[in-house]
């Protein structure tokens, strides 16, 4: 089976992913991380170079295509967001093989797992203040409600509601794979 994670940063879609993959023996990919290894570049100087977050995607699809090209069956990718997205999207809905879940959760729940990277990717620890939880939590909220709008186009939509990654990736596998 080919399974594709998508949903909101920080929804634990490479946790889950991850864990599901280990556990049923399927080859795991990071998107993110396979984009940084293909372009020998961290994402945000990636990112930098294009106008718009569009043209971005336009230049990095072709990675997803060698994914999928190179990996007749049996993995799981983690998605950034936009995974359901314009020149994502004309990827994945070419190949009817390919099954697509949304993991959706709350944006409070969404905050306790937020991480923070420098510019080369490397995790930073940050100390939220107040009024740093409001603002996360106000573009976590803007997050769910744009990228929504392309997630009705996935095959299934999971809803975590706050549990552990282990919970989740037992209800997946169920759901995916029974």
């Amino acid at each position: 089976m080919k399974i594709v994670l998508t949903g909101v940063s920080c929804v634990g879609k490479s946790t889950i992913g991850k864990m599901l993959a280990d556990k049923v023996g399927y080859t795991f990919f990071d998107f993110d991380y396979e984009i940084e290894n293909y372009f020998n570049h961290p994402i945000s100087f990636l990112k930098r170079e294009f106008l718009t977050e569009y043209n971005y995607r336009k230049e990095v699809r072709v990675v997803l295509s060698k994914i999928l090209e190179e990996n007749e069956d049996n993995f799981i990718i983690a998605m950034p967001p936009s995974g359901l997205m314009d020149f994502y999207w004309r990827i994945i809905k070419q190949d009817d093989s390919l099954v697509t879940v949304v993991l959706k959760d709350r944006a409070k729940n969404i905050l306790q797992r937020i991480r923070f990277y420098d510019d080369h990717s490397n995790p930073i620890e940050v100390e939220l203040s107040e009024e740093s939880k409001r603002y996360y939590l106000r573009e976590i909220s803007l997050d769910i409600e744009y990228f929504g709008r392309t997630y009705s186009r996935a095959t299934y939509q999971y809803r975590i509601d706050g549990k552990s990654a282990s919970e989740a990736v037992d209800d997946l596998e169920a759901l995916l794979l029974a």
